[in-house]
């Protein structure tokens, strides 16, 4: 049997969570601006993902081992020291995209920042659609079947 998914879907309040979880002005302020910002790009509402990561549609992956779940299309968690920022996937275009996005780290699958000023927003929004173009080709998504969970195409 394999292992369960941590990051998966759940009801809670996406406002009461950062207003709970953030303590920083700033980080909140950044919060709520990611939020308008990914609602925008993705056509998607914010949902919580597990305990601490906003999401904004979904999708569902299978691997070759087997393994396989929903994720959402789009996301971000405002962790203590940085955003974690879940808007990447490895094409030729968002490698050149990464160089004019401004001051952050790169993980194995997140991009992280401190605070929104430290980047490009028009180029954070120019991977985040190249990100979405990825998944609606690659993956099934919310954005193939508008019956199944009420949402919004998403357009690359």
């Amino acid at each position: 049997m394999g292992t369960k998914n941590k990051t998966v879907f759940t009801d809670e309040s996406v406002t009461g969570f950062i207003n709970s979880y953030v303590d920083n002005d700033q980080k909140k302020e950044d919060s709520f601006r990611l939020i308008e910002l990914l609602r925008e790009w993705s056509g998607f509402e914010p949902k919580m993902w597990g305990p601490t990561i906003i999401g904004f549609g979904s999708y569902h992956y299978k691997y070759d081992s087997g393994h396989e779940g929903d994720a959402p299309s789009l996301s971000f968690s405002p962790r203590k020291t940085a955003f974690s920022l879940y808007v990447y996937e490895p094409t030729s275009e968002s490698e050149h995209l990464l160089d004019d996005l401004g001051n952050y780290k790169m993980g194995k699958c997140c991009i992280y920042v401190k605070k929104l000023s430290d980047i490009n927003i028009p180029v954070l929004k120019k991977l985040c659609k190249v990100s979405i173009a990825y998944i609606n080709k690659h993956h099934e998504c919310a954005c193939h079947d508008n019956s199944k969970k009420k949402l919004k195409k998403v357009k690359p």
